[in-house]
C-alpha cells in the first residue's frame, strides 16, 4: 500500500503527557501550552481529561482549562471522558469531542480500572447515545494492543475485538495503543492488519510509546499499511506508569520529522513544534524528550548565531 499523501496527528501532550506528572502545572501553563500547540498547527489536541481528581489530581482543573482558552478556528479539542458522569461535565463545560478508554488485555482492564473488557464496554453505551443526542464525536481508544505488563504479548485477535465494538457501538475513530512500548515493526504490522480486518483503515489511528526506542519504527511500518492519523506528544511528555523503564508516549517533534522526510503532509510548523517543546519541558524541569526537537533547535541557534 502507498504511503498517505497527508497525516492527521492528534496532540495528546496537555492531556496523557501531563497526566502523571508528580507536580502540579498550573491552569494557565496547560493553556498556554494548548494554544501554542495550536499556533504550531496541529489539528487535533487532546486538551484535558474529565476523571475524578481522587484518582488524577493533575486533571482536576479539566473545566477551567475549556473555559480560558482561546480555541483557534478549524482546530479541534478532544477531551477523555472515562464515563457517564464525566461525559456529562465535559458537555456543561463546552467540548464538542470525547475520547472513551479500553484494553484488549483482560488483567490490564482490571488493574487499571476495577472491571473487566466487557463491563468497561457496557459503561460506554449510554455515553455513546448522550453524545450521539448531543452531536458530540466520540473518539475510541483501546491500550496495550502490542504488550501488556501482565500478560505479555497480545493476539492480534483480542485487540479486533475490542476495536471492533468501540466502532460498532459508535466511535468515529479507534486509536491503538502500545501502551508499554513493547511493540516492533512486525508485530504492529501483524496487529493492524488483523484490526483493519475489521475496522476500515481509515477509521485507526496509531498511538505508539517509545519505552524500547520503537515507537517511529513502528509508526513507518503501520504508515505503510494505510494509517493516516498518528498521536504523539509534544516533547515525549508522558508515559505508562505500569511499564518498565517507560520514557513516555513519541515525541510530536520526531512524528513531524519522519514525516517531512517521507515527503508526507501533516501541517505543521517543525519549528514552532520544538521551540513549543523545549518551553513546556523547561516549565516542568525535566529534559526534552524530542531528539528531533533538540536537534532542530541546535541548529537554529548556529544559524542565528
Amino acid at each position: 500500500m502507498p504511503l498517505p499523501a497527508s497525516v492527521k496527528i492528534v496532540e495528546v501532550g496537555p492531556r496523557d503527557g501531563l497526566q502523571n506528572e508528580p507536580t502540579p502545572v498550573s491552569t494557565a501553563t496547560k493553556v498556554e501550552l494548548i494554544e501554542r500547540l495550536a499556533a504550531a498547527g496541529l489539528p487535533a489536541i487532546e486538551a484535558t481529561s474529565f476523571v475524578s481528581p481522587k484518582w488524577v489530581p493533575q486533571m482536576a482543573d479539566a473545566a477551567a482549562v475549556l473555559a480560558q482558552l482561546k480555541r483557534t478556528p478549524g482546530r479541534h479539542y478532544p477531551v477523555l471522558t472515562p464515563n457517564l458522569k464525566g461525559f456529562e461535565a465535559a458537555l456543561a463545560a463546552g467540548a464538542r469531542e470525547v475520547a472513551v478508554f479500553a484494553a484488549a488485555s483482560e488483567s490490564f482492564s482490571q488493574k487499571n480500572i476495577n472491571c473487566s473488557i466487557e463491563e468497561s464496554l457496557l459503561r460506554f453505551e449510554p455515553l455513546l447515545q448522550a453524545a450521539a443526542s448531543a452531536g458530540v464525536r466520540v473518539r475510541g481508544y483501546v491500550s496495550c494492543v502490542l504488550g501488556c505488563p501482565y500478560e505479555g504479548a497480545i493476539a492480534p485477535a483480542a485487540v479486533a475485538r475490542v476495536a471492533l465494538q468501540l466502532y460498532r457501538m459508535g466511535c468515529y475513530e479507534v486509536s491503538l495503543g502500545d501502551t508499554i512500548g513493547t511493540g516492533t515493526p512486525e508485530t504492529a504490522r501483524a496487529m493492524l492488519r488483523a484490526v483493519a480486518a475489521v475496522v476500515p483503515v481509515e477509521r485507526l489511528a496509531a498511538h505508539f510509546h517509545d519505552t524500547y526506542g520503537m515507537a517511529i519504527a513502528n509508526l513507518h511500518a503501520v504508515l505503510q499499511e494505510g494509517i493516516a492519523t498518528v498521536d504523539a506528544s509534544v516533547a515525549g511528555l508522558g508515559g505508562c506508569p505500569y511499564a518498565a523503564g517507560a520514557s513516555g508516549n513519541v515525541a510530536t517533534e520526531d512524528v513531524v520529522y519522519l514525516l517531512q522526510g517521507l515527503g508526507i503532509d501533516c501541517g505543521v510548523d517543525a519549528l514552532a513544534l520544538a521551540q513549543t517543546g523545549q518551553w513546556i519541558s523547561d516549565c516542568l524541569q525535566r529534559p526534552n524528550g524530542s531528539k528531533a526537537g533538540r536537534a532542530l533547535l541546535a541548529k537554529q541557534a548556529r544559524t542565528c548565531g
